[in-house]
């Protein structure tokens, strides 16, 4: 039996969840609302404040959606009641971020130095349950109650300039290690 999968779901108070037609679990709490539709074939139930899910049988196709049918509705259940949040740096010289309302600029480099234009930027609007939170100007914190947008989302700031090895600059998430090489050694050769 899948240890994940066996383990059931606590529903925190004032976190309502409905389970309707077709395996769609709705999700309720302080911080939003939640729907996502699962697989037919797993059997989720709501027993004693407790949401539980239960294969048919162990072939393997069962046995994979089990784990994970449990982590998604744990992952929607702890979104309404506490959010996801992700910690972008944003690394080098003139790199940095500016939030003007519910847009964040990012200035990365890139600048058009032969066409006289400024430092090329990237925008990017809040919505769809994500905001972002800018404390300083080489820091931007990704928030939202799906755990899976907030991922995407910082997945693709980051995506923008990913950090390079030589010298770090970049944007990384803030627990990333890079791991650094050494540039070219030495002058002319001997």
């Amino acid at each position: 039996m899948s240890r994940i999968g066996r383990m059931p779901v606590e529903i925190p108070a004032g976190v309502t969840v409905t389970i309707g037609e077709g395996n769609v679990v709705t999700v309720k709490g302080k911080l939003g609302e939640l729907t996502e539709s699962f697989s037919h074939r797993m059997k989720i139930a709501v027993e004693n404040n407790q949401i539980i899910v239960s294969r048919p049988t162990d072939e393997k196709e069962d046995r994979s959606l089990h784990g994970l049918t449990r982590a998604l509705i744990h992952n929607m259940v702890v979104g309404v009641t506490e959010g996801f949040s992700k910690k972008l740096e944003i690394v080098g010289v003139g790199y940095k971020v500016v939030k003007q309302g519910k847009t964040i600029q990012l200035y990365l480099g890139h600048s058009l130095v032969s066409t006289g234009l400024p430092q090329a930027k990237f925008c990017l609007t809040e919505g769809n349950g994500i905001t972002f939170d800018v404390p300083d100007a080489n820091t931007i914190i990704v928030k939202g109650i799906d755990k899976q947008l907030v991922g995407q989302t910082a997945a693709v700031i980051r995506g923008k300039r990913p950090p390079e090895p030589y010298h770090g600059k970049g944007v990384k998430y803030a627990d990333e290690h890079i791991r650094r090489k050494a540039g070219k050694a030495g002058g002319k050769g001997k």
